[in-house]
């Protein structure tokens, strides 16, 4: 039987790469996505390879339509991908008063546009499945709001009603679409940002999460078992709110 196929955005990242391991272990064919960071989404699949799984990797520009068009009509020679992992994103963070156009425009243009350039190709190939599932990662920023990033949690909470609305067109189709959206999540820059009494006293679990408790959820998401889970932002975030 030939493995469903995933794709996940930004797969070279912490949070990225735990999705990618995961996918790979519940017996998914993982395509590892990367733009600038080519060499670690190299890495990340070699480690699954290296584990007995199945995956390969694809570097292009999600902010350029164009390229990103090209680069999904190649993977899709191969057949539909059924599994869709939204999880590149970049913060640039400033107080609104300070904030450039350009600072707005990269954040949004990646999250949000970046968001239609990979999801809107892939949607006829999966509807013609009748099964798929859309999983995007969001913030906890993108539902209480953040100081300094009205760029970011715009972004995001412009993918929870893109989602929401995506949910309802798709699900008479057997496909769900669902947002996740983490708290504080261990990784080089988190633990560089927050001291452990800054953690202890924002988290009322006392710690921060991890990459792999986020790979969890989305693994979850797109099982077979979540089939009538869609339209939902769920947050994964300790009791932040």
């Amino acid at each position: 039987m030939t493995k469903k196929r995933a794709l996940v955005t930004g797969g070279s990242g912490e949070i990225g790469a735990a999705i990618c391991e995961r996918l790979a272990a519940d017996g998914y064919a993982v395509i590892v996505h990367a733009h600038r960071h080519s060499e670690s989404a190299k890495q990340v699949a070699e480690k699954i390879t290296a584990g007995g799984g199945l995956a390969t990797v694809a570097t292009f520009d999600i902010v350029d339509g164009v390229v990103t068009g090209q680069a999904l009509q190649v993977l899709l020679a191969d057949g539909p991908i059924q599994v869709v992992v939204n999880n590149a994103g970049i913060h640039d963070d400033a107080p609104m008063a300070g904030m450039t156009a350009a600072q707005w425009t990269k954040v949004v243009d990646l999250s949000l546009n970046g968001f239609f350039h990979v999801t809107q190709p892939l949607l006829l190939p999966m509807i013609g499945t009748r099964w798929g599932r859309i999983v995007s990662i969001s913030s906890l920023a993108g539902v209480t709001g953040n100081r300094g990033q009205t760029n970011y949690a715009a972004a995001k909470a412009g993918l929870h009603g893109a989602s929401k609305s995506l949910a309802i067109e798709l699900a008479s189709r057997g496909i769900t679409v669902n947002v996740v959206a983490p708290g504080l999540i261990e990784s080089s820059a988190t633990r560089q940002s927050f001291k452990l009494e800054q953690v202890d006293a924002m988290v009322p679990m006392k710690r921060a999460g991890t990459p792999e408790e986020v790979a969890a959820l989305v693994s979850f998401l797109v099982s077979e078992q979540a089939g009538y889970i869609t339209g939902q932002v769920i947050g994964i975030n300790g009791g932040m709110a």
